[in-house]
């Protein structure tokens, strides 16, 4: 019995801490923006970028240029793959868009050099881009078939034309981004605290202890704990998802009395999880920062610019939104719930046992870690940072890394409802081959392997998988 309270309380843990901390000022945006995708932008101008018929060129620089300019999740990047997928992008631009975004932002970039050094920052950029692009290729190769009965030749031919998007949308979705990175980047005018003030609360303290308790910090897993104020954000959420039940789900009905409480408390919730709230002795202090301005500035100037559009555009936008909250939150809820059960089995010892050096096993343990011990964006850093001092090799390290922020079990889950079981699994024995590789190639080049033979290896691998692909689209022909 104890392992199974054990069992349940790390998996209540996990989505305590990640609904709290995760899902606001990340995932929110990012539905909206999916929605925005979905429903404002014209799908000829989709497919004119990213589509199956345009330059790999232009459509995979402009995948990759999209994804390193969001600091995003393998969770958070769903619905924005989501929306672009489903409005007509290629498979191959797209999951080059879905890999690079989680892998190789500026932000994970950064942050990997200042913790890591240089030389893990370059490589994990190199690799991501090799890799991020090669992966997208193979899966548009592979099922090049079933996606060209997917785009509706009639659409197809209005790509000869000009799809230009709109202004008007573009400052919409310009916006909606600058409110996503302004409520992710760690910046430090945005960190910075502009005014404080306190608000007396007698019980504060006492909640706050019985939360530490109920839901402990556990760095060593991940574990982040609850604070008071993501108890009350959690709480905000559920009322959103109350109100947004029948004012986002049926406003393409028309608008409807719960639409503006809906919206209005959505984004009164977001500048709520941008104040910075510390629990005090005597009550809460409340800290006005940067990235509260911020983000409250944001949202106000949606409001201006959403009265451009025709009643008719803003219902399919919410529309939308909501058909993707409904679709990839619930697999979401599940997946975090059932890695945190994981995570309490999985001790960090093990990691230095099986991974302290660069072997074909040890880079296969850093994969199946990041996979199953989920760490939600940039935080899987840290937890490097940690595996490096512990003993593991740079190489099982860089497997790890080019591993976890790409897939969890919520995020394979999830890309199977967007593009299918046979389509997802492929993508994820790709993922899990080329972060295998790309470990034991940056693990022998620390070890001091020279250059030639690691890169007449690599040319050796590209060339078996081509043969093999080859072979497999042959037969398939046949």
């Amino acid at each position: 019995m104890d392992w199974m309270v054990s069992a349940l309380q790390g998996g209540l843990d996990s989505l305590a801490s990640y609904l709290a901390a995760h899902v606001l000022l990340c995932l929110v945006p990012a539905f909206f923006i999916a929605g925005a995708l979905s429903a404002l932008v014209p799908q000829q101008s989709i497919i004119r970028f990213l589509g199956p018929d345009a330059s790999k060129w232009m459509s995979y620089s402009a995948a990759a240029g999209a994804g390193s300019l969001l600091a995003v999740c393998s969770c958070t990047i769903q619905p924005l793959f989501a929306g672009i997928y489903k409005k007509g992008a290629g498979l191959g631009p797209a999951i080059t868009f879905l890999f690079f975004a989680p892998a190789a932002n500026i932000l994970a970039l950064a942050y990997t050099g200042v913790a890591l050094g240089a030389d893990f920052a370059i490589a994990r950029i190199l690799l991501a881009l090799c890799f991020g692009v090669g992966i997208g290729m193979i899966m548009a190769l592979l099922f090049r078939r079933s996606e060209a009965a997917r785009i509706d030749p009639a659409a197809a031919a209005a790509f000869a034309g000009d799809g230009g998007i709109p202004k008007a949308v573009l400052w919409f979705l310009g916006t909606l981004v600058a409110l996503l990175i302004a409520g992710t980047l760690k910046l430090d005018f945005l960190r910075a605290v502009l005014f404080r003030t306190e608000l007396p609360w007698a019980v504060a303290p006492a909640i706050q202890q019985a939360l530490d308790r109920w839901v402990p910090i556990n760095e060593a897993v991940g574990a982040e704990g609850l604070s008071l104020q993501g108890a009350l954000l959690i709480a905000l959420l559920a009322a959103i998802g109350a109100l947004a039940w029948r004012g986002l789900g049926k406003v393409d009905e028309g608008f409807n009395r719960l639409t503006p409480w809906a919206l209005g408390l959505t984004a009164l919730t977001l500048v709520f999880a941008a104040l910075g709230v510390t629990v005090g002795a005597a009550g809460l202090t409340l800290a006005v920062t940067g990235r509260s301005v911020a983000v409250a500035a944001l949202c106000a100037a949606l409001v201006p610019q959403a009265r451009r559009f025709e009643a008719w555009d803003m219902q399919q936008w919410l529309w939308e939104t909501w058909r993707f909250v409904r679709q990839i939150f619930p697999l979401l809820v599940v997946g975090v719930f059932l890695v945190g059960v994981v995570r309490v089995f999985i001790q960090p010892e093990w990691i230095r046992s099986v991974a302290g050096e660069n072997s074909l096993t040890a880079n296969l343990a850093g994969v199946v870690f990041g996979v199953f011990m989920y760490f939600p964006t940039l935080v899987e850093v840290p937890i490097a940072k940690m595996f490096l001092s512990l003993g593991m090799h740079p190489g099982p390290l860089i497997a790890y890394l080019m591993a976890d922020p790409e897939l969890s079990l919520q995020s394979i889950l999830i890309t199977a409802a967007i593009i299918g079981k046979l389509r997802a699994w492929t993508y994820v024995g790709l993922v899990a081959l080329f972060s295998t590789v790309s470990g034991l190639v940056y693990g022998a080049w620390v070890d001091g392997a020279s250059l030639v033979l690691l890169a007449a290896a690599v040319a050796l691998f590209v060339g078996l998988l081509v043969a093999t692909l080859q072979l497999i689209d042959r037969r398939a022909a046949r």
